[in-house]
């Protein structure tokens, strides 16, 4: 890989291959679709730390956790970018705690 992403390239890049059909899904069945994502990455994170990991598996779990949570984003108009930078950056962010 020799290009970095940014997040707001990423959340781009989702809502121009996938804005119509999860807007037309609707937040509730994306948000279900959002769920099973995080079950499968507990699946792979308990693969990791059992000692048998599958390192494939595991990035792309993560990385679907990751785009589903852009869709989210998209279909109700959060810009992740300013989101994060409103509550981790801006006047030092919180400490300690997320």
């Amino acid at each position: 890989m020799n290009e970095k992403m940014t997040i707001e390239g990423f959340q781009s890049l989702i809502k121009e291959r996938y804005f119509a059909t999860d807007s037309a899904r609707g937040i509730s069945k994306t948000y279900l679709w959002l769920a099973e994502e995080y079950g499968e990455l507990a699946h792979a994170l308990g693969k990791f730390d059992s000692g048998e990991p599958d390192m494939e598996n595991l990035a792309e779990e993560f990385a679907d956790v990751l785009a589903w949570l852009a869709t989210l984003a998209n279909i109700t108009g959060i810009d992740l970018t300013q989101a994060i930078h409103d509550k981790y950056i801006k006047d030092g962010g919180p400490e300690g705690t997320k």
